[in-house]
């Protein structure tokens, strides 16, 4: 028996190149040196909308008809530029995107990646030009809506590609932070515009940031347009872009609460100094407790208590206050409503003597904790003098009978300042009475009264006598200074 031998291979035909690329992902047409499209897989077909060959076009010239095609900036590609007539011109390109639609469509609808092959037998001229094609649609489109979310985004941020450190996109918020331009920062490098130039472990972070690795919170100086620098957080994240290694870089402006804190600090040292020179004596409380925490020399002055005795103590502890039923009802008033205004108090000295005080309290922050600040005004010589002024009055005026009782509820007042006014009811007057009062303060008489009211005169006379008797006068002068001293007459 003679051995077999091997069947000649015949050459590839149309047919088998069609059987080639049926089965391709990547989509294939097939074209001759004259122009015509020979072939076309079905990948190719659908990268294209279209069902049938004839509907890509016969020729090369018929494709052009038929589609438009642009570059991802937005260019229109001139028939010149297809890739179909590049390639029938004999030129190579390895990768290259273009946005393809039908003729008359609004926008783009497949994003193509496209690359040549030339066939030929013998190594002369090509028998078969070839254009395969991926379709990178979602891709793009995921990289649009990355970019549009990303300058949409009001938080100032970068992207820097790691490759060559330069930076490729820049947001609005960060313009707006930074006073630059877009031209000002795309395409320039890190040493151009170096926002790490003030970091800490700057030599760290910079190798992070070119081995496109994670940068962790930071605090750091941001190079302003105008010269100055903004103080801000920033932190790098690795990111892809266009299949390219980046990292996106956010920023938070921290400089509102660097000047918050400056403003802060210069208002309590402000404090510190006022609370100090101040000649009205200061005490600052904390807690519940109102434990004392600073008092000034005002203070020391009123009471004889330096801050080392005092300092961590209550009132309580010190027997401050003459009447602790008082403070305690004070200390509520703080705690429902903030503070209060001027309420007269007795202090008790160190030696055991008294002082008149008009106290008041307001909630306040001291290093940022929360504090009552009390002051005591002394009103102790004032009281003195007021209470030698009525002993010489009641001296001099044994029988004061004939004194008003306004004048009587003065001298009362000075007296005791604490009880009066709590003491005296108010005077309930009827609608009728004060109608009289008030035309008594505009110096009528009685027969005027009567005819303005519509009344008698023995009718005046008898409201004119019960108002004297409520309020304790006994002629019209003194009517009319009580009425002026309660705001009642006109």
């Amino acid at each position: 028996m003679t051995k077999s031998q091997p069947k000649p291979l015949h050459a590839l035909t149309l047919h088998h190149l069609e059987q080639l690329m049926t089965g391709l992902l990547e989509g294939v047409i097939l074209m001759d040196p004259t122009g015509t499209i020979l072939s076309a897989n079905p990948a190719a077909l659908r990268m294209h909308g279209v069902k049938e060959l004839a509907d890509l076009g016969a020729t090369v010239d018929d494709y052009a008809t038929r589609f438009a095609l642009r570059y991802r900036d937005h260019h229109n590609l001139h028939r010149r530029d297809y890739p179909l007539t590049r390639l029938l011109a004999g030129e190579s390109f390895p990768d290259l995107i273009v946005e393809v639609s039908p003729v008359g469509a609004d926008e783009p609808r497949w994003v193509h990646q496209v690359r040549d092959i030339v066939m030929d037998q013998d190594g002369g001229e090509p028998d078969c030009l070839g254009l395969v094609i991926n379709d990178v649609t979602e891709r793009f489109d995921a990289e649009d809506r990355f970019e549009a979310m990303f300058h949409a985004n009001p938080a100032p941020a970068l992207i820097i590609r790691v490759a060559d450190q330069r930076y490729v996109l820049v947001n609005q918020g960060f313009l707006d932070l930074s006073g630059y331009d877009r031209d000002q920062i795309v395409g320039k490098t890190l040493f151009d515009f170096d926002f790490l130039d003030q970091v800490d472990r700057k030599a760290y972070v910079k190798d992070r940031v070119a081995n496109g690795r994670t940068v962790p919170q930071l605090e750091a100086e941001l190079p302003l347009a105008g010269g100055d620098r903004t103080l801000v957080v920033l932190a790098g994240q690795p990111i892809e872009v266009a299949n390219e290694d980046c990292l996106l870089f956010t920023f938070a402006d921290l400089e509102p609460r660097r000047q918050a804190e400056r403003a802060l600090q210069a208002s309590e040292r402000h404090f510190v100094s006022v609370f100090e020179m101040a000649p009205v004596a200061m005490v600052v409380t904390q807690g519940d407790d109102n434990r004392i925490t600073q008092v000034n020399t005002a203070f020391t002055a009123l009471t004889g208590y330096d801050a080392p005795s005092v300092i961590g103590r209550v009132a309580d502890d010190l027997h401050l206050w003459n009447d602790a039923a008082q403070r305690r009802t004070l200390e509520q008033g703080i705690r429902d409503h903030g503070g209060f205004r001027a309420h007269d108090v007795r202090l008790l000295h160190r030696n055991g003597a008294t002082a008149d005080c008009l106290v008041s309290a307001e909630r306040i922050s001291v290093d940022g904790a929360p504090c009552v600040l009390w002051l005591y005004q002394d009103i102790s010589t004032r009281r003195r003098g007021e209470l030698e002024l009525v002993e010489a009055i009641e001296a001099v005026m044994k029988d004061a009978n004939w004194l008003s009782r306004s004048i009587m509820d003065k001298l009362a007042t000075l007296r005791n300042p604490r009880g009066t006014a709590a003491a005296a009811p108010p005077t309930d007057l009827s609608k009728r009475e004060r109608e009289v009062l008030d035309l008594i303060c505009q110096d009528l008489d009685d027969a005027a009264i009567a005819d303005k009211l519509g009344l008698s005169r023995n009718t005046v006379r008898n409201h004119v006598a019960r108002l004297y008797a409520k309020i304790g006068v006994n002629r019209r002068s003194a009517a009319i200074v009580w009425a002026h001293e309660r705001g009642v007459g006109a």
